[in-house]
Parts: C-alpha cells; sequence; structure tokens
C-alpha cells in the first residue's frame, strides 16, 4: 500500500508538487471555521501564496463545525492535502500547506476559545454556507429561535452554532482586553460582512450576559466584519480524485480538493489588525464590494442555479452537460442580460463577464454536480434571484428567464402544488402576492415536467 501523505512523506515530491511554503515555519495566526473544500481550494491558497511571498508566518486553524472525521483525517495527514485545478488541456496537481492544525468546534471548545482570545490570531475568516448564519428570513437578522440552546448554555461550554460560539470566543476576547481583529465572511450572500456583524452583535444583545453592553461597545471599536467577494468553481470530490491525487503524487490523500483554474477574491479594505498580504497573489482591495459582489451572486451564482435546476429538470448531471445542451450557453447569456439592468456601476462589464462564465462553465474537465449546486435551494435564491426579480418587476420590467428558473426549482423541490405557496415558504409573500408572476411560473412547468427546456 501507498504511503499517505504527511510531513515527513512529502519531502519525497518533486519541488513542483510541494506546498509553496514549509509549514514548520507557520504559526497560528488565521482561525477559519469550516473545512470544506472550497476553503481549501481558495482561501488557504490565498494565504500559502502570501506567507511564501512575504516570509509571513500566517499558518491558518482550520474549525470543523460538524465533522470530527474530516479533523481526524486531515490531522492524520499533518493538514497537508491536494489541490487539482482542472484544466482543459491537462490537469495540474500540487500540496497545499498553510493549514497548521484542525479542530473540532464541540470537542475542542476550549482550543477554539484560547486561539480567539491568542493576541497572535488577528484575523477569523468563515465558509459555513448561507445557513450557518441563522438569519430570520423575515427580519434579515438572527434567529434567536434557531440559537436559543447555545443562548441558555454556558458560553465556555460546546456551543453547537458557529455564531454562538464565534459571538463567545469575541467576548471573551473584548474581556480579556485582546488586542483588535477582523472577522471574514467568505461565503455568497449580499453584504457578507455586514450580515455577519448583525447576527454577532444580536446574539451577544440576546445573551444573558451581565456585561452584553460593554461587550458591544468594546466590539464596536475592535472587530472589522469587512465585505467580500469570493470565487472559484470547487466541485465535489469522489472516488476518482483520490485516485488520481494517488496516481500524481504516489501518496494517500483522503482528502483532495478539485477547482477550476479561475480565482478572485475581493475585500472591503477595512480591517481591525494585521492581515495575510493576500493581494500579493492577486486579491484585490477596494473601498466597497457591492458592484462586485452583485454582479457574482446575481450573474455567477444566479446562472449556476438556474443550469442547476433547469439542467435536473432535463435529466442532466453535471453543468458541462447542461452547457453541451442547445440552450446552455443562451439560458446564461439571457439570464446575465435579463439581471444586468439591477447591477450598479463600478463592477465588471456584464456583457463580458457573461463571456468568462461561459468559458468557465464549458470546461471539460470539470464535472461540477448539478446536485452540489441546487441544494440548499431555498436559501439561496433568496439571495441570487429574488432581488433582482423584486426590482426588475418593481420596474416593469420582462423576467422570462428568472420566470423560468423559478419554475424549475419549484419542480426540484417535489411540492409544486402551489407556486405561490412556495414562494412564501422563503419568505418571499410580496412576489407570491404576484399573480402574473405566479401564473407565468405556474405555466412553465408542464414542459419542465416533460424534460423541455423552452427559452
Amino acid at each position: 500500500m501507498s504511503a499517505a501523505l504527511n510531513r515527513t512523506t512529502v519531502s519525497r515530491l518533486a519541488p513542483a508538487l510541494r506546498p509553496a511554503v514549509d509549514p514548520a515555519e507557520l504559526r497560528p495566526r488565521v482561525v477559519h471555521f469550516g473545512l470544506g473544500a472550497f476553503h481549501r481550494a481558495h482561501q488557504a491558497v490565498y494565504t500559502e501564496r502570501a506567507a511564501a511571498l512575504t516570509g509571513e508566518p500566517w499558518g491558518i486553524v482550520a474549525v470543523a463545525p460538524r465533522s470530527a472525521q474530516t479533523v481526524r483525517a486531515l490531522r492524520e495527514q499533518d493538514c497537508l492535502y491536494s489541490l487539482t485545478e482542472r484544466r482543459p488541456d491537462g490537469d495540474r496537481c500540487r500540496v497545499v500547506g498553510s493549514v497548521v492544525d484542525a479542530l473540532a468546534m464541540g470537542p475542542d471548545a476550549k482550543a477554539v476559545d484560547a486561539l480567539l482570545m491568542d493576541p497572535a490570531v488577528t484575523v477569523v475568516t468563515l465558509t459555513v454556507t448561507e445557513k450557518g448564519y441563522q438569519r430570520s428570513p423575515v427580519s434579515g437578522g438572527l434567529d434567536t429561535s434557531a440559537v436559543a440552546a447555545d443562548l441558555a448554555a454556558d458560553p465556555d461550554g460546546p456551543l453547537t452554532t458557529v455564531i454562538g460560539r464565534l459571538a463567545a470566543g469575541l467576548a471573551a476576547r473584548m474581556r480579556a482586553g485582546a488586542p483588535p481583529v477582523s472577522v471574514v465572511s467568505c461565503d455568497n450572500m449580499a453584504d457578507n460582512g455586514g450580515v455577519l456583524r448583525r447576527v454577532v452583535e444580536d446574539f451577544v444583545r440576546a445573551s444573558n450576559w451581565p456585561d452584553r453592553a460593554r461587550v458591544l461597545e468594546r466590539m464596536a471599536e475592535a472587530v472589522a466584519f469587512p465585505a467580500t467577494v469570493v470565487d472559484r468553481i470547487v466541485p465535489a470530490v469522489g472516488e476518482a480524485d483520490r485516485t488520481g491525487a494517488l496516481a500524481t503524487l504516489g501518496l494517500r490523500d483522503a482528502l483532495p480538493v478539485t477547482a477550476e483554474p479561475y480565482r478572485q477574491w475581493v475585500l472591503e479594505d477595512s480591517f481591525a489588525a494585521p492581515r495575510p498580504p493576500w493581494e500579493h497573489d492577486g486579491a484585490l482591495f477596494v473601498p466597497d464590494v457591492t458592484p462586485y459582489q452583485l454582479t457574482k451572486l446575481r450573474l455567477l451564482n444566479g446562472s449556476h442555479s438556474a443550469l442547476a435546476y433547469v439542467g435536473t429538470a432535463a435529466g442532466l448531471t453535471t453543468i458541462a452537460e447542461t452547457m453541451a445542451a442547445q440552450w446552455g450557453e443562451r439560458l446564461v447569456r439571457a439570464l446575465c442580460a435579463e439581471v444586468a439592468p439591477t447591477l450598479p456601476a463600478g463592477g465588471p462589464d456584464p456583457a463580458g463577464y457573461a463571456d468568462d462564465l461561459v468559458a468557465r462553465f464549458r470546461n471539460p474537465a470539470m464535472r461540477h454536480l448539478l446536485r452540489q449546486i441546487g441544494s440548499d435551494g431555498s436559501l439561496k435564491i433568496q439571495e441570487r434571484w429574488l432581488p433582482a426579480l423584486r426590482e426588475l418587476r418593481a420596474r416593469g420590467a420582462g423576467t422570462p428567464v428568472l420566470e423560468l428558473a423559478l419554475a424549475a426549482w419549484a419542480l426540484s423541490t417535489g411540492p409544486v402544488t402551489s407556486v405561490r405557496d412556495l414562494l412564501s415558504s422563503v419568505g418571499a409573500a410580496d412576489l407570491a402576492d404576484d399573480d402574473a408572476l405566479v401564473t407565468a411560473v405556474t405555466q412553465r412547468l408542464p414542459a419542465l415536467r416533460a424534460g423541455r427546456v423552452e427559452i
């Protein structure tokens, strides 16, 4: 049997396959909540390159909210893993070394809190998906019923939600008078920094901590929540990916990740403390990320979701298959053109952005599963489609592509007896009251049930 990937065996690899930094020279200076593939293919890569290019010891401690199994697997590999870029001209694989430790949020609660209080830790990042923010679909703030157990629990104990654990850890940091820290959401939400600030502050307000007012005062002075835009397509990993990593490395990697060549990171330049110089690896720091954020959410993520649900209705499995269908490119370009009028000035050109999307989605080396993209649709469409839909309909503009996408989403949910009820269930009572919209979406269902895509 082949040897496992770890800090000892990685020295056997050719230089091009090894990490860009020696992990032994890094120190825990970034805490990341979320141990999924996206973080390991995105922020961890930027951080590794920043450390390599500057010699600064920016190491990441990754905290898994739920999966202790993933933590064990990563620690068994000394937190090393391989990243394979799926390129049309052939795959490129190498090992990433910026993660220096992995913790399970519940069992390792004391260690997580110790890191959040550590003056050397000046950045906390998150990739916990939209549902990890425990937001109320009505108010947009914290859904206190979803975190009731954490609010009632001992804050030093094993809290069950990321927002609870983060709020408790930041409160402890504030009480200790530790240096400022920046908390950076890397999830696909409009104004993700503002959203994160609000739910964390809402948790503190709803707590029974006697000093909660002072904690909030100190947080206002010492905690920044920059908004960000992240972009890289990272498909779910299968057995073929593990086999491919083994063939390339000659070492067993239990947690390989794959990704497209393209990646982007746009960050609001409003940090409260030292941070990795991610700009050395191409990250863009701007005064306002909103134009980039809305372009990405409404064009890329919006198109992705539309392809996922329409493609599933047509009996397809991957994004590349949808783009090979005679309607695939037309759907992407039509959705981008329909939504473009809702985008603010100052971001990427929508037509050029659509060109890039078509090229990225067509990449034959990528196997991005529609079921992966379509998961948690009830949450995702609230960000990706509904704000643009509201704006367009308020203007009296036509919305045929979004209507098709909504019909395909409704079909994917199973209970499509009432489009009106489905819209209400995702906090869109206003759209549920739009009779013309409900009728238009409902009229799309028979063709989609028959596997026909009509654009």
